[in-house]
């Protein structure tokens, strides 16, 4: 019988929240710290300068606040011929130097959660621009990904790339192809065998059992690689048991199971439970992570069962509430009945739909949150793609200095806990530090934003100033460069 007064397992709701209270309270003081850092007096170059660390060096960046092991500092940053990183308290010099006064200088944003499955033969340069221009170095698609991953690299890896890529095992495809279970958990560890990044699946759109489910944690495990789970339910109601079958998944194979966009799928009534949850099971053993982006609505595919029958109640919104994006169209129930088999149409609800004071702002206090896109832009002129597909990783900065909450925070959740997360595939990228890969963005943090919108998603960030990718410079004054992106994969183990 469980001691309620005592079990670890149970740890009690005002408990919780209390914790997650502290968190919030130590923002404040925390943003207070990194204005204070900014309002410094830049370096100058009245240091003797560190020649020997100078000597390879090709490009030198001064005087920026250098976010280094989890710290916002005053350093100089130099990338090798070797297109590694060097960093330094003394000057150093070299042939290309950049001046980053006022600017912070970051290693390059990780989209783990992009989705570009539908087309990406067709639409790949299109999706990386928009990642790239938004700061993203590294667009891992973790939701959706391919269903052969070694087939993906194969042809992908000849063509060019504005960022770095990977690809997670695709459930969904193989559940489409195979009607065996046992062809699909065959197909599913070949990927990971090949190198995928982890497994990724949607059971709100494609119900799967849960022994299903247990089959697919369980090579996730085996492998060391991440669970990717959309939840099956989106209902006030219901949602909570979606977060415990994640759990579950957890502590009974041990893996690694990340929850995608929470604030959208499991905790859009109830965030606070679900947070209490999720913390409860990390303090018993449990590994769970989760992400949210930093948009107050979510939009999907109209086909899709989100909008089975019952929606308006599961939902509390009507046929006008929906927006086709791109396009500004608002639906009635004419229009919804006759798009609703169209195949690939993408609405968005209203704003404030997940309120970001009941949501997204409390998810994002806790250690165990990330911020991941859940979408990229796939057509031009005007895409019918949710706005975080272009402005996911500067709006969350720019939420984040509304917020209160500190910059170092903020950047954790787009860098540091991504990178943790793809342990393994990410630790060479994971800092601005001696020997790292140069992957670089510098910003200004006083005008840094996302400009996209439900109308026109198809819009460069603000206050990106320039990007290295691997080394090189690959965006400058508001140009795309150079085309530097190469694959992340795990080593085959064939």
């Amino acid at each position: 019988m469980e001691n309620k007064n005592h079990s670890t397992e149970d740890i009690s709701r005002r408990e919780a929240l209390k914790k997650i209270a502290v968190i919030g309270g130590a923002l404040s003081s925390f943003s207070l710290l990194n204005q204070n850092i900014l309002a410094q007096e830049n370096q100058t170059d009245d240091g003797e300068i560190d020649k020997e660390a100078s000597a390879d060096l090709k490009t030198v960046i001064k005087n920026g606040t250098v976010y280094h092991k989890q710290e916002l500092k005053k350093l100089y940053v130099g990338i090798t011929q070797q297109n590694t990183i060097k960093v330094s308290e003394r000057p150093l010099t070299a042939n290309n130097i950049i001046d980053a006064k006022g600017k912070i200088v970051s290693q390059g944003f990780v989209d783990i959660l992009a989705d570009n499955a539908g087309s990406p033969e067709t639409t790949y340069r299109i999706f990386e621009k928009y990642k790239l221009t938004d700061g993203a170095t590294s667009v891992l698609q973790m939701h959706g990904g391919a269903a052969y991953p070694a087939s993906f690299h194969q042809k992908f890896d000849a063509l060019p790339h504005y960022v770095n890529y990977g690809v997670g095992v695709f459930v969904m495809i193989l559940r489409l192809r195979f009607m065996s279970f046992a062809d699909r958990m065959k197909y599913t560890e070949k990927g990971l065998e090949e190198g995928a990044l982890g497994v990724s699946h949607s059971i709100e759109y494609q119900p799967t059992s849960y022994d299903e489910l247990l089959g697919y944690a369980k090579l996730a495990a085996k492998y060391d690689r991440p669970f990717f789970l959309h939840l099956r339910y989106s209902a006030e109601k219901t949602e909570l048991e979606g977060v415990k079958e994640a759990i579950r998944l957890s502590k009974e194979t041990g893996a690694r199971v990340h929850i995608d966009h929470l604030h959208s799928t499991g905790g859009t009534f109830n965030m606070p439970k679900a947070l209490e949850l999720i913390q409860n099971a990390n303090l018993t053993g449990g590994q769970i992570t989760t992400c949210v982006y930093p948009y107050s609505y979510w939009a999907t595919y109209l086909i899709s069962k989100r909008f089975d029958p019952g929606w308006q109640q599961r939902f509390g919104l009507t046929y006008s509430d929906l927006t086709v994006v791109g396009t500004g169209q608002k639906l009635n129930e004419n229009t919804f009945n006759a798009y609703r088999n169209r195949a690939g149409l993408l609405v968005a609800v209203p704003e404030g739909t997940m309120p970001f004071d009941k949501t997204i702002n409390l998810a994002l206090q806790t250690d165990f949150c990330m911020i991941g896109s859940d979408g990229g832009i796939e057509s031009e002129p005007k895409a019918n793609n949710h706005p975080r597909g272009a402005g996911c990783f500067s709006t969350a900065i720019r939420h984040g200095i509304k917020m209160g909450m500190s910059m170092e925070k903020t950047l954790s959740k787009i860098t540091t806990l991504p990178c943790r997360l793809m342990k393994g595939a990410m630790d060479n990228r994971n800092d601005i530090d001696n020997g790292k890969i140069a992957d670089i963005v510098i910003f200004d943090p006083k005008t840094i934003n996302g400009k996209a919108s439900v109308a026109n998603p198809n819009q460069f960030s603000e206050g990106i100033e320039q990007i290295f990718i691997n080394g090189s410079l690959v965006y400058d004054d508001n140009k795309i460069l150079a085309s530097k992106g190469k694959p992340i994969r795990y080593s085959s183990k064939k």
